[in-house]
């Protein structure tokens, strides 16, 4: 994809030598993967220029021309927006990563829910004026700390979906699990279910969704490991699920087996998130550290 630059409304790109020739509607759908339907209405309503003008689908571009997309047009925010202060790890035109507190739901779930990450974000984008719905691209637990990406407009909703499902967005987690692991590093091939006894818990199960977790000790104590964890898959509860299943429960998780008597929520942080830029291929990564309760939780272990 095209490094994009976001003007007002317009999305705007500069073609190069391998879009010479390429009629425009086929580069939209076919290069730059626009939704069939979405070119449509582009064209439909004049809303791709080429050097300024309007143009035909089957009109071939050029090496060095400039091509606008009317791809940010405004848009009601969807959710009030929140006042409180809202941690950005990073920002650009398309993109939005930001640092979840615990405690807080991501998005709201019942009609008196009025303060979520959803609605924070939705704050920043009213004060930054940027009348755009607010669009996550993955979730976290409402316990779970840490990083959560979202898209700045539909099209990069679209290709991020489609990185998270192709498994191109990394994210790494810090968990803090009972007992001391014996093995320093594995991979955990478990696939992951319902469980019909409970309505929120997530099992272990031969007819569940495949779930892949890999972990590196970081750290032994007395009584606990501090693990790495990276996500190949992204089911519910996949850490704490996969965790439990070894027989090493996250600290503070009950639902899953583990004790709330070092910390009252379980032990669980996004730390990391990386990705390739889908406008333009740079590296992003974004960084969150952890949270007063962990760097507390740590210090006791120790």
């Amino acid at each position: 994809m095209r490094s994009m630059k976001k003007e007002g409304e317009w999305l705007v790109a500069r073609l190069q030598a391998d879009d010479d020739a390429i009629p425009i509607g086929n580069l939209l759908r076919e290069v730059w993967k626009l939704p069939r339907k979405q070119v449509h209405l582009l064209f439909q309503h004049k809303e791709v220029l080429v050097d300024g003008a309007p143009v035909a689908q089957h009109v071939p571009v050029r090496e060095g021309q400039e091509i606008r997309l009317r791809m940010c047009p405004p848009e009601p925010l969807g959710l009030a927006p929140a006042s409180e202060s809202l941690q950005v790890l990073y920002e650009d035109d398309h993109l939005l990563i930001v640092n979840k507190p615990s405690g807080m739901l991501l998005h709201p779930t019942e009609p008196h829910h009025h303060l979520t990450l959803d609605h924070l974000v939705s704050g920043h984008f009213f004060r930054t004026g940027l009348q755009a719905k607010v669009r996550h691209v993955h979730r976290l637990d409402q316990d779970t700390s840490g990083v959560v990406l979202y898209a700045k407009h539909a099209w990069a909703s679209a290709l991020l979906d489609e990185m998270l499902r192709e498994r191109k967005i990394k994210r790494t987690y810090i968990a803090f699990v009972s007992g001391q692991m014996a093995k320093g590093s594995g991979k955990i091939n478990e696939p992951i279910g319902k469980d019909r006894y409970h309505a929120t818990r997530r099992r272990v199960a031969p007819n569940g969704d495949p779930a892949i977790t890999h972990y590196e000790v970081k750290e032994r104590y007395k009584t606990a490991t501090k693990v790495e964890c990276r996500l190949e898959t992204g089911r519910t509860h996949q850490i704490r699920v996969h965790m439990s299943h070894l027989g090493h429960p996250l600290l503070g998780d009950e639902l899953y087996g583990g004790k709330r008597d070092l910390v009252k929520r379980q032990a669980l942080h996004a730390a990391v998130l990386t990705l390739a830029h889908p406008f333009g291929g740079e590296a992003v990564e974004a960084y969150a550290p952890l949270p007063l309760d962990l760097l507390a939780l740590e210090k006791k272990l120790r």
